[in-house]
């Protein structure tokens, strides 16, 4: 099981991030990652919530911070793009 000073680690960085349109949260993925949740503030809108997740090698980087705001900024980056519903590429 993932120790839960991974988890408290995340967990506190993520506390660091505040977003007016969107939410954050952690959780323990598998035996040994941490999943990102990522979640849209109004929820009447019927969005998906984005998750992805974070490896030991990850977790365990000694750039951990710059590591984790790396890639918490790539996916809200795609998550906001997964939002569109309408653009020139999809197929009709």
């Amino acid at each position: 099981m993932i120790s839960d000073e991974r988890l408290a680690k995340v967990r506190a960085e993520l506390d660091e991030y505040e977003h007016p349109l969107f939410e954050f949260a952690a959780r323990p993925y598998g035996d040994d990652a941490v999943e990102i949740i990522i979640d849209f503030r109004n929820k009447s809108l019927g969005l998906h919530t984005y998750y992805y997740q974070m490896h030991p090698r990850d977790l365990d980087h000694p750039q951990f911070t710059w590591t984790f705001q790396r890639q918490l900024y790539d996916c809200v980056h795609d998550y906001i793009i997964e939002m569109f519903t309408k653009n020139p590429q999809k197929i009709k």
